[in-house]
């Protein structure tokens, strides 16, 4: 493989200000109807590259060297034997990538694995080993400790010691575009007598980041904040479906069960860490009280722009750049007892939410519990969802030279319970 020139075009012809453009190379798993096999895809523009099929020929050529045989492992159904290989291979993919679609010397080689977007089927991008979701905006905290905790402490005394989490389910993972059908479960009001049994009636959302981790490790051992770079490959969107009102009545005293695991939404494409570096930012501030040690180390945040629409009408734009614990620091937690990492894990950011109502990341705090609906540019008023109802979330963060890095998005419909 020869030096990747610092890439600012593309032969391929996608414009600069692309949310998918040179800068971002995010990574899935597709199928064609022409090619039903499942196989890893890099977006590039409203493109999708069979990679594995052009790395063949790189391969076979001599022309990626002698480095990890990334034909072998794009040429599989998820991104984890791709994972597997470790950061160092990574970053020669990337590079490589990079390479073969600004050099015109490749255009030959390369066009003919080039697929139009609108041809091809997204799939589910890893094989979810583990899925864990934390708790890392002080401002959703807040919000849901007095909506549920009115006569207590907004927060938990533990919350800004730690970053907390929970264990999900991870076979309920499923692709951006898979219908969720609505849970079904017991509820009880605060008034209620005793509980019922039924379809959830506070169905709800939350705007989230997703981290795909790879680089597996031992039992025993742990990742530190300042090691967690080496694990984190990279970022989907995340809609954590939540059924509150049967969350509310299962919560206490070991935490999210049945109101969480019905399903969980991630986008099709993952973009890699090492395309946000110019959306890094510091963290808000952790000086009271002062974290432990080993949650100390390259903390950073991210500055990613969520923007969440409901039935088309856009009723939250949640800002993550205000999240108080950073992804390394929820990565060093999460080993810090000695739970091991596999390939494809996966953990969310928990609910993205800011100080402003506008930038609240889910229905329950939008809509304080359903006491103060929203109105859509239909007419409609929503406390909760409803059968029928579509969420879409996107978002997208800074790049280099004044380009946007788009994220993809994360969209399903709710359908009635069974």
């Amino acid at each position: 493989m020869t030096n990747a020139p610092t890439p600012s075009a593309t032969w391929v012809g996608v414009p600069a200000d692309h949310l998918f453009g040179i800068h971002n190379l995010p990574y899935g798993v597709f199928s064609t109807s022409a090619d039903p096999t499942r196989r890893v895809g890099v977006r590039i523009g409203d493109l999708v590259l069979d990679a594995g099929a052009v790395a063949a020929v790189g391969r076979d050529a001599g022309l990626v060297g002698d480095g990890p045989d990334l034909a072998t492992a794009w040429q599989t159904p998820s991104l984890n034997a791709f994972l597997a290989l470790g950061r160092s291979a990574w970053g020669t993919a990337r590079a490589w990538l990079t390479e073969i679609l600004t050099d015109e010397v490749h255009r030959d080689g390369v066009s003919p694995h080039l697929h139009p977007l609108a041809d091809v089927r997204l799939h589910l991008p890893v094989e979810v080993g583990d899925y864990v979701d934390f708790y890392a905006s002080e401002d959703h905290a807040s919000n849901v400790g007095k909506i549920f905790r009115p006569d207590n402490a907004a927060l938990p005394p533990n919350w800004k010691h730690l970053p907390i989490g929970y264990h999900g389910r991870s076979g309920t993972v499923v692709v951006s575009g898979t219908d969720v059908v609505r849970p079904t479960g017991q509820r009880k009001g605060p008034n209620d007598p005793a509980p019922v049994f039924g379809p959830s009636i506070r169905l709800d959302i939350e705007a989230e980041l997703g981290y795909v981790v790879g680089g597996a490790t031992e039992l025993g051992s742990r990742v530190s904040v300042d090691e967690a770079s080496d694990h984190l490959f990279g970022v989907v969107i995340l809609n954590d479906w939540s059924a509150r009102d049967i969350q509310a009545w299962e919560y206490v005293p070991l935490g999210p069960f049945l109101g969480k695991s019905f399903a969980t939404t991630i986008s099709a494409w993952v973009t890699p860490l090492e395309a946000l570096t110019g959306a890094r930012v510091p963290l808000p501030g952790q000086e009271d009280p002062e974290v432990l040690p080993y949650l100390r180390g390259d903390a950073f945040g991210l500055e990613v722009h969520v923007e969440v629409a409901l039935n088309g009408t856009v009723v939250s734009r949640p800002e993550h750049r205000v999240m108080y614990w950073s992804p390394a620091q929820m990565l060093a937690h999460l080993t810090v007892n000695g739970a091991s990492l596999r390939d494809g894990d996966l953990f969310g950011s928990g609910t993205i939410s800011g100080a402003e109502k506008d930038t609240r990341g889910s229905l329950l705090e939008l809509t304080w519990n359903g006491t103060e609906p929203l109105t859509l540019d239909d007419g409609s008023t929503r406390g909760f969802l409803e059968d029928g109802d579509t969420v879409t979330m996107t978002a997208w963060a800074p790049g280099p030279d004044g380009t946007r890095i788009g994220l993809g998005e994360a969209t399903g419909t709710i359908t009635a319970a069974r």
